[in-house]
């Protein structure tokens, strides 16, 4: 099955849907969201992608993000999402969005409205291994010092996610 992601203007008002590989060939703005779930110690749960990924495999990233469908709230879909890559369901609650765009080397780009979310979660996650390679809980602070010292290790969206969410999200923990 062809994913599709939702095509939008600067205020997030839909102007069409597209198959997700052309808008990433193209650089259209689309809708999105990030999901950072957190423990009851303000870890961030993070993951890695895995290797048979077609973009940024093996990359270090947030709990886990993706495209909404169509008739879809961003919060269903954070949801359905987290379910489907992390094995587990948590209360999400949508923190702030913003514009970002994002070229890979391989010519696709990532050009997204992104809506945040936020979650609290306790387990260890049972992962989708053709989704996630690995997965750590990882506080805050040392994430951020270790996108400041390693940052080949993570996607390019995280870096720019974190960057600009990384004062709103703290307040969660």
């Amino acid at each position: 099955m062809r994913e599709h992601v939702i095509l939008v203007d600067e205020q997030d008002n839909p102007i069409g849907v597209m198959e997700k590989i052309e808008a990433h060939e193209k650089a259209l703005l689309h809708r999105a969201f990030s999901v950072f779930v957190f423990n009851h110690k303000g870890d961030l749960l993070l993951q890695q992608r895995a290797k048979e990924k077609y973009h940024s495999p093996l990359l270090w990233t947030n709990t886990c993000c993706s495209h909404q469908r169509e008739g879809e709230t961003n919060i269903e879909a954070g949801k359905r999402r987290l379910q489907e890559e992390m094995g587990f369901s948590c209360d999400l609650e949508e923190v702030f969005s913003f514009i970002y765009k994002a070229p890979f080397d391989n010519g696709l780009t990532e050009h997204e409205l992104d809506h945040v979310m936020v979650g609290k979660y306790e387990e260890d996650p049972d992962v989708n291994s053709e989704e996630v390679e690995a997965y750590k809980w990882m506080p805050l602070n040392e994430v951020k010092s270790d996108i400041e010292n390693r940052p080949e290790i993570y996607t390019e969206w995280f870096k720019i996610i974190f960057k600009e969410s990384y004062d709103k999200i703290s307040k969660f923990i």
